[in-house]
């Protein structure tokens, strides 16, 4: 055939990656093995029934048709108000562009803020697919690590130092996939401090703002922020609509504006019965308290039960769906760690070094197992760990 673009070629490098873990342990879980998969964070429970039946009415009341390119007016209006809450700044319809799910918001605004050549810094550990979105914008960036002996929190003089004459963006997540941290306000005023003295956008994805355990800090809150400020956000995780791909992008109207422009030439707008399904779901909150208070427990479950293992440490871990590990001093190497938990436990995780270097010597748990299960993973980690101490010495 002939040669494909640069732009498609570059976008993922070839090599290995953690997921290799993750797809073994749910091939060998398909074919009949006693495999505990808390390697992806998908729910392991259905969407609410409420938001399933208001998509059945949508279709059978004739909704097949195409919707306005930011999204239907209703849409928007039930995002705008979840934005408010989500943001602590009130937000309009205008402002918002709903989008082919959280990643499609994270699509349009690397492609709104970066030009191939500009510069990013994405503050590590991070959403798997976040290099690959700016590798799509011909854009270079620098991962900067937060420690995890500091709870995986960003620090301002690691971002400053990474500063480049063609940076244009900060890249975020917070609460934080893959490890649960919730970053302080005083951390998100200094981040605000160094986009507001460069005139840098701030990325901020939160599609898990309402697993954070506690009150939710959006930057967009933040003195001067709210012009320079691209909130990130999902239904896959508050309403447990993963396969819905549902997302929203909140921003200054000018730019909304102009997102516009790249829905016309992507999405071509979203399904018309999806997007009054989504709308009724966000304007009743369809499953948001119990899904929320689901995965607390599940939390609290999971570390009652891990803690005291030895030599296994927790970092971050305040929020989100997941749990941080960190094995490194019992293996450094935390892939190795993961497939040997595999192969003698049957406990399919996923290593941390596939989100960063800073998640280096960690293992990610997923909560999205019932609490039985997740206290059997906990006790086979434990006993992997023991033993694997001893079996190396």
């Amino acid at each position: 055939m002939p040669k494909p673009s640069k732009r498609v070629t570059g976008i993922v490098p070839s090599g290995k990656d953690g997921w290799e873990v993750h797809f073994a342990a749910w091939t060998r879980r398909a074919a009949g093995e006693d495999i505990i998969v808390l390697s992806v964070g998908d729910h392991d429970f259905d969407t609410p029934s409420q938001t399933i039946e208001a998509c059945v009415n949508a279709v059978r009341g004739s909704n097949h048709h195409y919707t306005p390119l930011p999204g239907l007016p209703r849409l928007r209006k039930a995002m705008a108000a979840a934005s408010t809450a989500c943001t602590g700044i009130l937000t309009e319809p205008d402002e918002i562009i709903a989008t082919a799910g959280g990643q499609g918001a994270l699509y349009a605004a690397v492609q709104g803020v970066l030009d191939p050549g500009d510069h990013a810094i994405v503050v590590a550990p991070y959403y798997a697919t976040y290099p690959n979105t700016f590798s799509a914008a011909g854009a270079s960036f620098t991962v900067v690590e937060t420690p995890a002996e500091d709870g995986f929190q960003p620090h301002a003089d690691m971002i400053r130092a990474a500063l480049r004459p063609n940076t244009r963006a900060i890249l975020i997540n917070t609460p934080n996939n893959p490890t649960g941290a919730v970053y302080s306000r005083e951390r998100l005023e200094q981040l605000a401090e160094i986009c507001k003295e460069h005139d840098l956008w701030l990325l901020s994805d939160e599609v898990y703002w309402t697993l954070g355990g506690g009150e939710h800090i959006s930057p967009r809150s933040l003195p001067g922020m709210a012009e320079r400020t691209l909130v990130i956000n999902s239904m896959s995780k508050s309403h447990g609509m993963t396969g819905w791909r549902m997302g929203w992008l909140t921003g200054p109207k000018a730019m909304i504006t102009l997102m516009t422009d790249l829905n016309l030439v992507t999405t071509y707008g979203l399904p018309a019965f999806i997007s009054i399904a989504c709308a009724e779901a966000l304007e009743n909150h369809y499953g948001v308290k119990e899904i929320a208070e689901r995965y607390a427990a599940r939390r609290a479950v999971f570390l009652d039960a891990i803690r005291g293992a030895n030599d296994v440490t927790v970092h971050g871990s305040e929020g989100g769906m997941y749990v941080m590990l960190d094995i490194s001093a019992i293996e450094p190497d935390d892939e190795k760690f993961a497939w040997a938990l595999l192969d003698k436990e049957k406990v399919g995780v996923m290593p941390g070094s596939s989100f960063g270097d800073a998640a280096a010597g960690h293992i990610r748990i997923s909560l999205c197992q019932p609490e039985p299960v997740l206290q059997q993973a906990a006790l086979r980690v434990r006993r992997f760990a023991s033993n694997y101490r001893r079996e190396a010495a």
